[in-house]
């Protein structure tokens, strides 16, 4: 797959369509036919500001996730986290429904109910975001997905009933999904691991030394990485340098940058440094990398 020189749009949420409701679940048919009316196209890479459960009904193909290539089939759930950059996949114009929502959706449901917390995991090692549940959880899903579109349209639609299908879907894929290491958490190793990951968004460009982080999540270093190793069987540091690599390629791919300016912007002393971590933790330098994501026109 190539992209040259594309300039990859941010995608938000429509709260206007929505009626602000932070949550909507669309036909993969309705996206097809609204593709040429959309600010982007949505086979080229995108990043989204919202959450995604992709659930493909009836075909197959892949999924492009930061750029990484995922084969799905009949039956498979996809799951899109805020801030990644994914592309669809309209060869075989496969059947199914999207739903999104927002991080103010699953705050106003977390408050309400009981929901399992939607923290960071495309950071992992293990990280899988497709997945095909057994016959009985793919059943019980697709009807809660049938009555959460249902209840948004109905014209006395209640945001509390959306929420309890939402929880209740939620749990029913969380318990069947391969192993999710965040279970290891208690409910303050969780707190700390997302507000962990919070600020390493936020900061990675300015340090990417764990004792920083420690630091300023007043926490020991020892402690962080004791949370970190439980929730994503990694360290604090093979966290921080995963999110800087991954974000180096978004860079890379997102606004075409030179080299140099992403060793200056990352904060690496020279481009020479930069290169020299890309390619530890790629293997390939970071032109070469750009080269991959190329568009032909």
């Amino acid at each position: 797959m190539a992209f040259r020189n594309m300039n990859i749009p941010e995608v938000g949420f429509n709260h206007t369509k929505t009626a602000n409701r932070e949550i909507e679940i669309i036909d993969l048919e309705q996206l097809y036919q609204r593709k040429n009316s959309l600010t982007h196209n949505p086979t080229l890479p995108h990043r989204v500001d919202f959450n995604q459960i992709i659930h493909i009904e009836e075909g197959e193909g892949t999924h492009l996730i930061d750029f990484v290539s995922y084969p799905y089939e009949s039956g498979a759930f996809i799951f899109i986290q805020k801030n990644q950059v994914h592309a669809f996949d309209f060869g075989q114009k496969p059947k199914g429904k999207i739903l999104l929502f927002t991080q103010e959706f699953i705050n106003q449901a977390l408050a309400n109910m009981r929901l399992p917390e939607f923290t960071p995991t495309h950071l992992e090692y293990s990280y899988q975001p497709v997945f095909i549940p057994d016959s009985e959880a793919m059943s019980s899903s697709e009807k809660l997905l049938a009555e959460i579109s249902k209840e948004l349209v109905h014209q006395e639609s209640n945001p509390l009933i959306v929420m309890f299908l939402f929880s209740s879907l939620s749990l029913i894929l969380r318990r069947v999904m391969p192993e999710n290491h965040h279970d290891r958490l208690n409910k303050d190793q969780l707190s700390k691991f997302t507000e962990f990951v919070d600020l390493l968004e936020q900061n990675f460009r300015r340090s990417r030394d764990a004792t920083y982080y420690a630091d300023h999540l007043h926490t020991t270093y020892k402690t962080l990485n004791q949370i970190c190793k439980l929730a994503t069987n990694q360290t604090a540091k093979q966290l921080i340098d995963a999110y800087t690599i991954l974000e180096a390629k978004r860079r890379l791919v997102l606004d075409g940058l030179p080299t140099q300016q992403l060793a200056y912007e990352f904060g690496f002393e020279d481009a020479s440094n930069f290169v020299k971590y890309f390619k530890k933790h790629t293997l390939i330098t970071p032109s070469r990398f750009q080269k991959q994501f190329e568009v032909r026109h």
